[in-house]
C-alpha cells in the first residue's frame, strides 16, 4: 500500500489545481500562496519517496509532470486574468507546452517511442516559472515592495522560448537521424 503513496500525493496536488486558480481569481493571494507552497512541497515529497524507496511507477511518471503543468497553467491563467502578469507570458507558456506535446505526438507517430525525460533547460524553465508565480503571490500577499519581478518575468520568458526552441532542435535532429537510419536499413536489405 505504501508503494502508492507518491501517486496519492500527486493526486492531492492535482486536486489543488482548481483551488489555486480560484483563490487567485478572487484576489485571495495569501490562500493561493499557501496552496501553491503546499503543492510545491508535495511535489518534493512525492518525488523523494518515489526515488528513495523505489516506488516509481509509470502512472506516477505521467501524473507528476501533468500535475506540475496544470498547477502552473492555473496559476499563470489566474495571474493573467487579474492583470498581474501580461497575457503574452501566458501565451508563451501555453505555446511552448503545446509545441512540446505536438512534437512528442508527431515523433511517436512518425518515428516511434522516445525518451520523454525533461532536459536541464526544461527543468530550469519550470523552476523559474514556479519562482515567478511564487514571487508574484508573495508580493500580492505579504511583501508589496518586493522588487526585481520585471527582470524575473523577462528572464523566465527568455527561458521559456529557449526551452521550446531547444526541444524543437533536439527532437528534429533525433528524428532526422532516425529517418536516416531507417532509410539506410531499407537500402541495405
Amino acid at each position: 500500500m505504501l508503494r502508492h503513496l507518491p501517486n496519492l500525493i500527486t493526486l492531492l496536488r492535482l486536486a489543488l489545481v482548481w483551488p489555486v486558480y480560484w483563490q487567485i481569481s478572487k484576489g485571495q493571494y495569501e490562500s493561493a500562496l499557501i496552496l501553491a507552497a503546499i503543492a510545491g512541497g508535495s511535489d518534493a515529497v512525492d518525488g523523494w519517496l518515489a526515488k528513495h524507496f523505489g516506488w516509481e511507477s509509470r502512472l506516477g511518471g505521467l501524473m507528476d509532470p501533468l500535475a506540475d503543468k496544470l498547477l502552473l497553467l492555473a496559476a499563470f491563467t489566474g495571474l493573467t486574468m487579474v492583470d498581474v502578469l501580461p497575457a503574452w507570458m501566458l501565451g508563451l507558456i501555453v505555446g511552448r507546452d503545446l509545441l512540446i506535446v505536438s512534437g512528442a505526438v508527431a515523433y511517436h507517430n512518425l518515428i516511434g517511442a522516445f525518451d520523454a525525460r525533461p532536459t536541464w533547460l526544461s527543468k530550469t524553465t519550470t523552476l523559474f516559472q514556479i519562482l515567478l508565480v511564487l514571487a508574484e503571490l508573495l508580493r500580492l500577499s505579504w511583501v508589496p515592495q518586493l522588487s526585481g519581478l520585471d527582470a524575473l518575468l523577462v528572464f523566465t520568458a527568455v527561458l521559456t522560448v529557449a526551452s521550446g526552441v531547444h526541444y524543437v532542435l533536439v527532437w528534429s535532429m533525433r528524428a532526422r537521424r532516425a529517418w536516416a537510419a531507417r532509410r539506410h536499413l531499407q537500402q541495405g536489405e
